[in-house]
Parts: structure tokens; sequence; C-alpha cells
């Protein structure tokens, strides 16, 4: 899954404003006018309920059409595949635990208390009340009927029902009864995966207006009080990715790939400064392929290793939401036990699961997560204004993942990965 800004430019009609400019303007705006209106600001909050419930609407059927898709394209075979499986798993659960620990060494959310929404105090106090039952809490997630988790967007319903799809529509293909119409299923999910990526597009170009009325909001109400605490929340998820670039990806490299970390930031920093700049992966993918390649790095294991393995190589979004759901139990006073981390932190795998080229995809994921487990969304309206910087280091992360990943694979191909760089051709 990759965070993914959109093109810089319309098709046609010459350059427009990058949406974290319009983002930054929404804030200025917002905190301008927020004095101003006093008291009458407060219904300018109510644009971003309104944009975040459209990305509660949209970003579930997304999801199940995104994985299904993932699925029936995706082609992983033998050792090499393992070896993916087994590097994408290891690195999620790194990534995981950083973001969970720093959340529960700094309580981040601790800082936003005092702007938290008061409308979700009824939420809060149903959850507070919960005793976690592991055995009743995963039947909870076993769809009744196939309505059901998309009306209530439970994520961790809707991935299982999209695994059975996806691979009981790989099962079939191969039936000479069935196959036609299997390949017309295959086309019909990609057709309706780019329908949904679409109109996720088109709601997060609402985001700038809905940044305007919630800086208008709580500037109006609580002053310039929030921005610490925003602040602090950037900062936690910055080190924590920082964190895991330095240790676990540079441990890859240096001692499982015995590759010199000069030579391997000397080809990642093209691919890591356009990622920065076009806060997208997937958009910089060819960067990543060709900077493996003057890595040394076969063709074969790139491929798998970056352009298939994208459908998991999500650290950066995985390790941001681990982190964020914390913050938001924490900013409304809730204290979620280890048994409830875990649940936790397995929503945010399977919601991070198959999406690449979702517009925003850490922001969108983490909102669908949060109703999964039952924590009110109210506050993610706040936490948009400034999604646009961790939202570049999310796809930072991930596009070093692939490389990571890619090298990694690599080494357990016969050809040894030390060999010079191959010749790319402009």
């Amino acid at each position: 899954m990759t965070d993914t800004g959109g093109d810089s430019r319309r098709r046609g009609r010459g350059p427009r404003v990058p949406l974290y400019v319009q983002i930054i303007v929404g804030m200025v705006v917002g905190g301008i006018v927020g004095p101003l209106l006093g008291a009458r600001a407060a219904p300018l909050g109510e644009l971003g309920k309104l944009v975040i419930q459209l990305i509660k609407t949209v970003a579930t059927p997304l999801v199940f059409f995104a994985i299904v898709n993932a699925i029936l394209r995706t082609e992983i075979k033998g050792r090499a595949g393992v070896r993916m499986l087994v590097f994408a798993a290891i690195n999620a659960s790194i990534a995981l635990t950083i973001g969970l620990l720093l959340a529960n060494v700094f309580h981040p959310g601790r800082s936003l208390q005092a702007v938290a929404p008061a409308s979700a105090a009824p939420a809060l106090a149903a959850y507070a009340d919960k005793k976690l039952d592991f055995v009743k809490t995963l039947a909870g997630y076993i769809p009744a009927n196939m309505v059901a988790p998309f009306a209530e967007n439970l994520i961790l319903s809707v991935v299982l029902l999209a695994l059975l799809l996806g691979f009981a529509l790989r099962a079939i293909r191969g039936e000479p009864d069935v196959a036609a119409g299997a390949r017309a299923i295959d086309d019909a999910v990609a057709a309706l995966t780019r329908v949904m990526e679409v109109v996720l597009g088109w709601v997060i170009h609402l985001v700038p207006i809905a940044v305007f009325g919630v800086v208008a909001k709580i500037v109006a109400e609580h002053g310039f009080a929030a921005l610490k605490g925003l602040g602090i929340y950037v900062a936690i998820g910055l080190a924590g990715m920082g964190l895991h670039i330095a240790l676990t990806y540079q441990l890859w490299i240096r001692l499982g790939a015995r590759l010199s970390l000069r030579r391997f930031w000397s080809e990642a920093k093209e691919p890591v400064i356009y990622a920065a700049g076009a806060n997208s992966s997937l958009a910089t993918l060819p960067l990543t392929v060709r900077a493996l390649d003057r890595l040394g790095v076969s063709r074969a294991s790139s491929t798998l290793g970056a352009m298939v393995g994208t459908n998991l190589n999500n650290d950066g979004i995985i390790l941001y939401e681990g982190m964020a759901v914390l913050l938001v139990a924490q900013a409304h006073g809730l204290h979620l036990d280890l048994g409830q981390q875990l649940i936790a932190a397995g929503t945010c795998l399977a919601a991070a699961m198959g999406v690449a080229g979702v517009p925003e995809a850490g922001f969108i994921s983490l909102a669908v997560v949060l109703n999964t487990v039952g924590l009110p969304v109210d506050i993610l309206p706040l936490l948009l204004t400034v999604d646009w910087i961790l939202g570049r280091a999310r796809s930072v992360t991930n596009v070093l993942s692939d490389m990571v990943m890619s090298i990694m694979v690599d080494r357990g191909r016969a050809a040894p990965a030390s060999a010079g760089p191959t010749e790319v051709q402009p």
C-alpha cells in the first residue's frame, strides 16, 4: 500500500497547485478566520466530519476490491516468494512494534486531550467498559452475511471476505467451463478497484476545505494550543519511521546483505527524494527499480520485491497506524491493555494489505481501523491537518522497504548481489 498524492499536473491543463500546498493554505486561512469569527466558527468544524465520513464510506469497498485484485494479479512462486513473505512479515512486525512502543512510552495523545471532541463520550464509555475475550472478539469478525461488514465498516471481516473470494477466483481459473466467466470477473474487479480509487481521489481534493474548517473551529475555541499537540504527534511519527529506517533497514543491508551502506544510500537517495516530493511510492517505482539495477539486483528480484511486493511493503503505514491508534485512545483518556493493543495491531496489518496507489493510504486505512476496533474517529479531522507531512515520511519508508525487500530476495538467489552495477539505458 502506498501513499500517493496524485499527479502534479492535469493532463492538458498545465500545472496545478499541489495538494500539500492547498492544505497549508487552508491551515493558514483557518488560523486567521477562526479568531475573527469566534463562536460562529463552530459550524465550520462539520466540514472535517463530512470528509471523514466520505472517506469511511469509500475506503471499505476500496480495500475489498484492492485486495481481491492484488490476489488475482500477483504471482508469487518458489523459494523467492516464500523469502519475500518472510521478510515482509518480519519488517511489518518490527515496524508495528516500534509504533506501539513509542506511543506507550511517550503518550503523544495526552497533548491532544484538551482539544479531543467531547461528542465521542458515549462510544468511549462503552469501549472503556468492554472486557476483552479473544474468542468472542475474533468470532465477532466472522461475518454473519456478506453485507454487514461493508455496512459497519469492519475491515477485518472485509479482508476475510476479500481473501476468500480472491483465492476462490484463482482456484477456478483452470476450469474450462467457467474460465471465461472468471476472466470477466477479474476484469470487473480491476475496473471496480480503479473506480473506487478515482472516487476516493475526488474526496481527497476536499481535504483542504476540511482542514480550513477544522483549524478555524479549533483555533476559535482553544487558540493555538492544539499546535503543540500536533507537533508532538508529527515528531513521534517521524521519529518512529526514522528509527525503523536507521535500525531495521540498515541492519538488513549491512549484516544481512553484506552491502556497503554508503553504496546503498548513494543509489537510494534519488528515489527517496522523489518519494518525499511526490508523496507516492507507487509513482517512484521506476526510479526504485533503476536504483536497484545500479546496485546489481537482478530484475527478477526487483520485480518480485518492489513491483509485486509493493502490496506487502507497507512498513511506513503500519508503523504510523500502530502509533496513531494509541494516540487516539490516549487523546480521549482511554488505556488500551495488551490484548486490545494486539487486536488493534492485527487490524492495522489487515488494513494495509493490497491497496497500492490509494491516495493518502495511511490516513484512509486509519479511519477504517479505528472504526473496526471501536474507537471514535471524531479527532481525525484535526490529525488530517498535518497528515501531508507524515504522508511523505510514509512514502519514503515504503520506497526503502521495496528496495530492502528486493535486495534481500536477491541474496537468496545463486548470483551474488555484490556484483557490480548493471548498465541502465536512459
